[in-house]
């Protein structure tokens, strides 16, 4: 099941981010502003009491006017409420309660969604403002007195959190039904895809409520297999400006790409690559993701016999990190070359489940050594011991050696690409971890 998520909602200054941080701790995932992720959005991981989450921190513009805050306000707490599953309402002893925090109150009250109340900067050890009582008249519950500088509170915050957290599932059994994301930027046709999938070909088909309010999980079947299709499309409104397209769009990503066994990435064949493009992208080869890149919208480019070659490079260039990624040319709409996503499905999965006995990985590793010299390092030259698999989707392979400082990264992409040589593993990012004999781990 997918982490659950918990949303930071509040006024400028109230102290959202050094909350944020304080919660995130060490584990913190995501926190410099990139190009195409918004200055708004920051994702962090974390765990309390056996419980891994995802936090989002949606603060970071500071608007003047108080008509600006409360726009801002309620613009944080219609994504709080759309996508988490528990929602942090922070308020500030110092200023107390406003108007916007009233306002904002209200409105996640009608959503019905756990809210946890917290009022920050309750910095005095043994002292119990009495201020924090007027938070009670927001009925959001008892308010946890909290200080994102020091830390005080933040353990009854986070048990407040969990307690609300959906119960968590067994574990899923392994199952020949494939999981396949659909992500991509709003308007790439992921719909679309989808609907022709289940529309036009389906054999059988249920939709069910996805785990997350914003997919939905479609089961279908054919003379290929069975597939689960989460379609990350979700809810626009005209009235949403860019920044905030682009921060459903990645958080959808995130939240479908944790439960998949292959992603389909959705481009605009008129667009190209974009930044926004990449970083989702991105986010399913960390995750080590079996991948697909699709080209939609084929249908209105002007096509001479060279353009397919050049989009297809230019899509090699803009996602360089994903070279494994086979690359597919559709229209959505006509339904040209659709019935191939099946095959590819089947062969990227299995690519990604692939395992290889040890001897087949040394005897590969003897051959990629003999023909080119591990490197050396101020006299120390780098011995390759042996190679084993320690895990699939993706394939992860430890390499044991004498000495790990001097394992360059260009050696370790030698040796990848030695195994993909050999074995294929089309589709799918290959982790190698490098090890020195002797290590415990």
């Amino acid at each position: 099941m997918p982490k659950p998520l918990v949303a930071i909602v509040g006024r400028p200054n109230v102290g959202k981010s050094m909350l944020f941080n304080k919660l995130a701790g060490k584990r913190l995932s995501i926190v410099e502003d990139t190009p195409g992720v918004t200055r708004d959005r920051i994702y962090a991981d974390t765990d309390w009491r056996g419980r891994s989450f995802t936090i989002v921190d949606t603060g970071g513009i500071e608007p003047q006017a108080d008509t600006e805050i409360l726009k801002f306000m309620r613009q944080q707490a219609e994504i709080a409420i759309e996508t988490a599953n528990v929602i942090v309402f922070v308020g500030d002893i110092r200023t107390g309660v406003t108007a916007a925090d009233k306002d904002v109150a209200n409105m996640l009250l009608r959503s019905k969604k756990p809210v946890v109340l917290a009022v920050n900067k309750m910095d005095s050890i043994g002292h119990t403002d009495p201020e924090i009582y007027e938070f009670y008249s927001l009925g959001l519950g008892d308010p946890i007195a909290v200080s994102a500088v020091h830390g005080h509170g933040t353990d009854e915050l986070l048990d407040a959190c969990v307690a609300a957290f959906p119960p968590e599932e067994p574990e899923e059994e392994e199952s020949d039904t494939i999981k396949v994301a659909v992500i991509g930027r709003p308007n790439m046709g992921k719909s679309s895809l989808v609907n022709l999938i289940l529309g036009e070909q389906r054999v059988i088909v249920s939709e069910v409520a996805g785990t997350t309010r914003d997919a939905i999980d479609s089961y279908f079947e054919n003379e290929h297999g069975k597939y689960v299709f989460i379609d990350t499309a979700g809810i626009r409104r005209k009235s949403r400006v860019d920044d905030r397209i682009e921060k459903y769009s990645v958080m959808r990503a995130e939240m479908a790409i944790d439960r998949a066994d292959v992603c389909l990435i959705m481009l605009d064949a008129r667009d190209g690559v974009t930044e926004q493009d990449t970083k989702i992208a991105g986010i399913a080869h960390e995750k080590g993701k079996a991948s697909i890149i699709i080209v939609n919208k084929w249908d209105l480019i002007e096509k001479d016999d060279r353009t397919m070659d050049i989009m297809r490079e230019e899509v090699r260039k803009g996602l360089a990190y994903m070279t494994y990624a086979p690359i597919l040319f559709i229209s959505a709409v006509t339904g040209q070359r659709v019935n191939r996503i099946f095959e590819l499905i089947n062969y990227v999965n299995d690519q990604s489940s692939m395992r290889i006995t040890t001897g087949m990985l040394n005897n590969v590793l003897a051959e990629a050594t003999a023909r080119v010299q591990p490197p050396t390092d101020k006299g120390k030259r780098l011995k390759v011991y042996y190679m084993t698999q320690t895990g699939i989707k993706p394939p992860t392979f430890v390499v044991f050696c004498n000495n790990a400082e001097i394992f360059h990264f260009s050696y370790q992409r030698y040796l990848e690409n030695q195994i993909r040589s050999v074995f294929g593993l089309e589709g799918t990012p290959v982790r190698l971890i490098v090890r020195e004999k002797g290590d415990k781990e």
